[in-house]
């Protein structure tokens, strides 16, 4: 399925989150339950085209939600403090299996039980400092996806360097209490320092606070930005979009980012981490052991421009950077 495919399905909302009852007709053996932690808002376009290709792909492999697996969601609305509250209410349901994405989602389904079965769509690499990864597994009960995040950050910092080679300000928009920031804003630093490169944080708390932190970004004269990889930001990417081009900001974030308008995304498919992870939960409903599943480390990134940004904003992208592109948004 191609991007353009899956936004319009998201767009005329084909993917239903609705809580489906638990019932069974009579003798029918009970249907597993899946639990799913997640830490940005369900009506997002991001976590909706995300919940898309995870459904779609259960469905693929036998499992269709409200048919062959009930799936009870529950979502902290970009409040990290929630997410441990909420993974313990999903555990106290007794699901066959939880699923959840990001560093604080993983850390919040470890902590909240070690026995049920967990899958991870895509965590960053300081899950495996933070939770002691050993022998390439996150737990007894834990597989996914690792996404090299400081390799990332630092690419991305490298891309926009790349780009505009008189780079000397850029702003790093984070989201407050994600755990990952500080290993992330290191990594962006650290390839700055090579560039020349001048790096400034920003966090927020909400999307009501964007405004107020590209306002700061103007002040201190940035002359670029790069988000970090956060959920709640990628399911704010089209009002980050908007206000980067606003404030004449070049720009790079996750793949998400340059589809929503921003100038550049680079970094996993997140759609593609989202499918493996149904088809790794299927394996785990059919019997397979968490223990015995490979932890996969993603490596390969995709680089994706956004030409009507490019021209929106006056900038011309070196040929070099454009013939290297995944895709284009023309």
């Amino acid at each position: 399925m191609t991007r353009a495919q899956a936004r319009r399905r998201v767009l005329l909302g084909l993917c239903a989150l609705a809580l489906p009852a638990r019932s069974f007709g009579a003798g029918a053996p009970p249907r597993p339950r899946l639990g799913f932690l997640g830490l940005a808002g369900s009506a997002s376009p991001a976590s909706r085209a995300r919940m898309l290709a995870f459904e779609d792909t259960l469905r693929d492999e036998g499992y269709a939600p409200g048919a062959g697996v009930d799936i009870e969601y529950r979502w902290a609305e970009g409040k990290y403090d929630r997410l441990g509250p909420l993974a313990g209410e999903l555990v106290a349901l007794k699901p066959d299996l939880l699923v959840t994405y990001g560093t604080a989602g993983a850390r919040a389904a470890m902590q909240a039980t070690s026995t049920i079965p967990i899958v991870v769509a895509a965590a960053g690499d300081a899950i495996a400092t933070d939770l002691n990864l050993r022998g390439g597994r996150l737990g007894r009960n834990v597989t996914g996806s690792i996404v090299l995040s400081a390799e990332l950050y630092a690419r991305r910092i490298g891309l926009l360097h790349e780009a505009f080679p008189r780079l000397q300000r850029i702003a790093v928009l984070a989201y407050r209490g994600n755990p990952a920031n500080a290993a992330a804003f290191l990594a962006m630093q650290r390839a700055a320092e090579s560039s020349h490169v001048a790096l400034r944080s920003y966090a927020v708390g909400s999307p009501e606070e964007l405004r107020p932190a590209f306002a700061a970004m103007a002040a201190d004269r940035a002359e670029a930005l790069a988000t970090s990889e956060d959920p709640v930001l990628t399911a704010s990417a089209d009002a980050i979009a908007d206000l980067a081009l606003a404030h004449r900001l070049p720009s790079i974030g996750p793949v998400e980012f340059a589809e929503a308008g921003g100038l550049i995304g680079y970094g996993a498919n997140s759609l593609d981490l989202y499918r493996r992870a149904a088809r790794v939960a299927a394996r785990i409903l059919k019997g397979a052991r968490p223990a015995y599943l490979p932890l996969e480390t993603v490596k390969n990134f995709e680089l994706i421009v956004n030409r009507k940004s490019e021209a929106a904003l006056g900038l011309a992208l070196p040929p070099s950077l454009l013939e290297r592109a995944d895709d284009s948004i023309d």
